[in-house]
């Protein structure tokens, strides 16, 4: 019985010493679970955040873990509709939106960001472009998918204003409620073009060469990403911001980069 007790005795000090290392940053008060870092992400935008086998995968899902073990937390990921991460978020369902949101004068009124990453923006067309689309400019009396609720919603609008404003037909914009449908509105030819991420852009024309190229120049190639909080929570941004800047001086963030092929102009630090 003694020994027993020794065992889970040490045991128990080994934890709180590994706990101890790992924490290097005080976590935040009011959590909405206990000891863990719950984050809202709409897990259909690779490379940052989608599914394998059920699984959780991208550079969102490890970046998050890693941002949380500074904080000596574990995760709890909630997988949301995209225009749901926000009310979520507000609602204090979750934490933190940990999902590539792109950082917008729109949202930054809703929210506060911790940017991490800059990116551009592609039109990705069927292989061998159809319509001959050599950029933005060439989508009037066009039909394009987007995702509902993401920024590529916008930049489709503002297409389309200025098509009309020019005395040209409108594009005609299909909404989904993830990246992988509105591709797929492209492979079956429900659409002409679909708005993407220059990352995912990469991984959609990489796994299937047959099916997609992109058409005309990169877009809005200084757009920032970043991890949501709730407007005016200053001790969750800052420990939020104090652990991201752990992840990067460990090397992790860099790791990570390079894990998902994503371009090294494209770090923030």
């Amino acid at each position: 019985m003694h020994s027993i007790r020794i065992v889970a005795a040490i045991a128990a000090i080994a934890a709180g010493i590994g706990m101890a290392e790992a924490q290097e940053v005080a976590p935040p008060k009011g959590l909405v679970t206990a000891g863990k870092l719950t984050y809202g992400v709409a897990a259909t935008f690779a490379p940052f955040e989608y599914t394998v086998d059920g699984k959780f995968v991208g550079f969102d899902i490890e970046f998050g873990e890693a941002v949380a073990k500074k904080m000596g937390l574990g995760v709890e990921i909630a997988n949301i509709e995209f225009k749901g991460l926000i009310p979520a978020l507000q609602g204090k369902r979750i934490d933190i939106v940990n999902s590539a949101m792109y950082i917008n004068p729109e949202r930054s009124q809703q929210v506060d960001f911790v940017p991490y990453m800059k990116i551009g923006n592609e039109l990705i067309v069927k292989k061998g472009n159809p319509k001959k689309i050599g950029g933005r400019g060439d989508l009037c009396g066009l039909t394009v998918a987007v995702t509902l609720g993401g920024i590529q919603q916008k930049y489709a609008t503002e297409d389309d204003e200025a098509c009309k404003k020019a005395g040209k037909k409108a594009v005609t914009i299909l909404t989904f409620p993830t990246a992988q449908d509105s591709s797929l509105s492209v492979r079956q030819g429900r659409a002409d073009a679909h708005y993407d991420s220059t990352p995912g852009a990469v991984k959609a024309v990489t796994e299937l060469p047959n099916e997609f190229e992109v058409a005309g120049p990169t877009f809005e190639a200084n757009t920032q990403i970043g991890i949501a909080v709730r407007k005016g929570d200053a001790e969750l941004k800052a420990a939020i911001e104090k652990a991201v800047q752990a992840v990067v001086k460990d090397g992790t963030y860099a790791k990570l980069l390079d894990k998902y092929k994503l371009p090294k102009t494209g770090s923030l630090f």
